[in-house]
């Protein structure tokens, strides 16, 4: 799976969940699957609890993280 297809799997939508991006039109704030992940939450607990979820959608959250991360340096 490309990196866009993957993406296409965050929504943001301003009448949903205050405009923060969720997962494929869910109620699923990217956020709250990246807070549980930090708290040691296995992704196999996640799609227990969520059984909407696919893997991709962990994956997508992940990435979505990293590309918001990736700030360009500045050299003098």
């Amino acid at each position: 799976m490309t990196k866009a297809t993957l993406m296409s799997r965050i929504t943001q939508n301003p009448g949903q969940c205050g405009g923060h991006p969720c997962i494929r039109g869910m109620r699923i704030r990217v956020s709250d699957i990246l807070e549980m992940l930090a708290e040691n939450v296995s992704p196999s607990e996640i799609l227990k609890d969520f059984p909407d979820l696919e893997p991709e959608d962990i994956q997508v959250c992940l990435l979505f993280a990293a590309q918001r991360t990736n700030f360009p340096r500045l050299t003098a």
